[in-house]
């Protein structure tokens, strides 16, 4: 995936002076470039280099959607999730949660509606992770990566959204997904707290 091209203002813009990968992983790169700041002082650019990520809200019925239970070593936690996935290089998003949706829950989209695209992270990760809306789900079999390990939860969608507004459910891509799927489709979002 190409990454984004800079739109600073003149006054804030920083420039590449040399590049430098420091760590180059399976998933991820680390980089720590050297750049020109706008008073012409020389500084370092520690980051993440990211090839961007797809997520999906999938909806089983209008009221119901499914998410993924899963151990997250960074956190040390278990969080609940809508299915996500790395892109690979140069694919589309919309393939690749498709491929993801597949894989981690057994449904296939029917549908796709793009909700978003944003950086999670854009302090230290250049990663875009563009968020969807999947209706109309055919269940499948699942077929998950060997390392990953996860349960398939179906809940109502209200409960899951009752889940983000009382901070149990702190992944950004799903609090960001459940969130804009309230706002795009009103008659979810009346409930009480």
């Amino acid at each position: 995936m190409s990454r984004p091209k800079p739109t600073p203002s003149r006054g804030l813009r920083e420039r590449l002076i040399r590049e430098n990968i420091v760590y180059r992983g399976n998933s991820v790169d680390f980089r720590a470039d050297e750049i020109l700041l706008p008073n012409g002082r020389r500084a370092v650019r520690e980051y993440i280099d990211h090839p961007g990520a797809a997520a999906v809200v999938p909806f089983v019925t209008p009221h119901t959607i499914v998410l993924v239970r899963q151990y997250r070593f960074p956190v040390r936690r278990t969080t609940l999730e809508i299915p996500a996935g790395k892109l690979d290089a140069g694919e589309d998003p919309g393939a690749c949660l498709r491929r993801e949706l597949r894989e981690e829950t057994g449904y296939s989209a029917g549908s796709l509606r793009p909700l978003i695209t944003y950086w999670p992270t854009p302090a230290f990760a250049n990663e875009a992770l563009h968020v969807y809306e999947a209706g109309n789900l055919r269940a499948g079999r699942r077929n998950p990566d060997e390392d990953e390990f996860l349960e398939v939860v179906a809940m109502r969608f209200d409960d899951a959204l009752r889940l983000v507004l009382t901070g149990k459910i702190r992944d950004s891509k799903t609090v960001i997904g459940l969130l804009l799927c309230a706002l795009k489709r009103p008659a979810r979002a009346h409930f009480t707290t």
